[in-house]
C-alpha cells in the first residue's frame, strides 16, 4: 500500500512521474527539418537586416529587427495567434494559389507612413484603416520588403512576387485554406522605445519544394569529361546471326545431331551488337589462330526482303 509522501517522510518532487505520451496530430503530418529549420533562420536574419536599413532610410529613423520563433502551422491556427485587427500585406507568388503575409499593427504602419511624410514618430498611433494614397505608400514599403525577403531566402521562393492587397484581419485576407500548412517566423520590431510584434508567413509546400529542388540539383558534368567517361566504359561486343522464333517444345526436345534452321543467308554479313543494339555490319574473319569479325558497314545493313523463314 502507498502511503502518502508527508506520512512516508518521502518529498514529492523524488517520487517518479510518468511522462504523458504525446498525441500525433495527423493533420499536421509535415514538419521542418533541423537543416531546414537553420537555413531559414539564417536567411530570415538576413531578411531582417536589410528590412531594417530599408525601413531606417524610409522613415529616417531608427529601426531594428530580430527573429523569434520559426514554426509551421495551420492557416487557421496562425489567424487565431493574432489579435482581431492587425495589418495584413499578402503577396502572391507565381504559379501558386496561396499567398505569402506579411504582417505587423495597424499602428505601426500608420506611424511609418507619418515619418514618411516628414512626420515625427508617435508612440500611440491610431488603428485607422488607410486612404487610398497611404495604401499606396504602403504598398510600395511592402513591395521592397517582399524583394528583399525573396533575395534572402535563396531561390525558395520563385521570383516574381509582388504585393497582392492589404487587409486588416488574417482570416478576411484569405490567403490559405484554414488547414493549409504555413509557415510563420515571428519578429520583434524596435521602433525608437516601442517594441512591436510582427510576422511572416509562407505557403509551406512551397518553401518544402524549393528545398526539395535545391537537394536534385547537381552540378552538370563537364562534356569533355563525360565524353572521355562513355569513351573509356567497357562494352561487349558479341556477332549475331539473324534470330528465330520456335516454339518451348522445339527447344525442350533437342538431341545431339539435329539441325536448326537460321534464317540468314549464307552471303549476309553478321549483325554486330552492343548491348542488344545493333552497331554495324560484319564478315567472319580470322586474326592468326584466333577467329574475328571484320566490319564491313557501320551502320547495319537492311534485311533482304526475299529471305524468309524456312518452313
Amino acid at each position: 500500500m502507498i502511503e502518502d509522501s508527508a506520512r512516508s517522510g518521502v518529498p514529492a518532487q523524488t517520487q517518479p512521474q510518468r511522462a504523458e505520451p504525446e498525441l500525433y496530430d495527423f493533420g499536421r503530418p509535415a514538419t521542418l527539418s533541423r537543416e531546414h529549420a537553420r537555413v531559414l533562420d539564417l536567411s530570415f536574419e538576413t531578411f531582417a537586416r536589410q528590412w531594417a536599413t530599408q525601413l531606417s532610410a524610409r522613415t529616417r529613423g531608427r529601426v531594428q529587427i530580430s527573429v523569434g520563433e520559426l514554426s509551421m502551422l495551420t492557416y487557421d491556427e496562425y489567424a487565431d495567434s493574432l489579435p482581431q485587427t492587425t495589418m495584413v500585406v499578402t503577396f502572391s507568388l507565381p504559379g501558386v494559389d496561396s499567398r505569402g503575409i506579411l504582417q505587423f499593427p495597424v499602428s505601426t504602419a500608420v506611424d511609418w507612413i507619418v515619418q514618411m511624410l516628414g512626420g515625427r514618430h508617435a508612440p500611440q498611433s491610431p488603428d485607422r484603416v488607410l486612404t487610398h494614397i497611404e495604401q499606396a505608400l504602403m504598398r510600395a514599403l511592402a513591395g521592397e520588403a517582399v524583394d528583399t525577403l525573396t533575395l534572402a531566402l535563396g531561390g525558395l521562393l520563385p521570383a516574381g512576387a509582388s504585393v497582392a492587397g492589404i487587409h486588416y484581419s488574417v482570416p478576411f485576407a484569405q490567403a490559405a485554406a484554414a488547414g493549409d500548412l504555413v509557415i510563420v517566423s515571428r519578429l520583434e520590431l524596435r521602433l525608437g522605445d516601442d517594441t512591436v510584434a510582427a510576422s511572416i508567413v509562407l505557403p509551406a509546400p512551397v518553401i518544402l519544394a524549393g528545398f526539395s529542388a535545391q537537394g536534385e540539383d547537381v552540378a552538370p558534368m563537364p562534356p569533355g569529361l563525360m565524353q572521355r567517361q562513355v569513351e573509356a566504359t567497357p562494352v561487349e561486343v558479341a556477332l549475331r546471326l539473324t534470330t528465330r522464333t520456335t516454339r518451348p517444345s522445339e527447344v525442350l526436345n533437342l538431341a545431339v545431331g539435329d539441325v536448326i534452321h537460321l534464317p540468314h543467308a549464307a552471303d549476309r554479313p553478321l549483325e554486330l551488337v552492343v548491348d542488344d543494339q545493333v552497331v554495324a555490319s560484319a564478315a567472319v574473319g580470322t586474326s592468326g589462330a584466333r577467329l574475328a569479325c571484320v566490319v564491313t558497314a557501320a551502320s547495319p545493313a537492311p534485311v533482304p526482303e526475299s529471305v524468309q523463314e524456312p518452313a
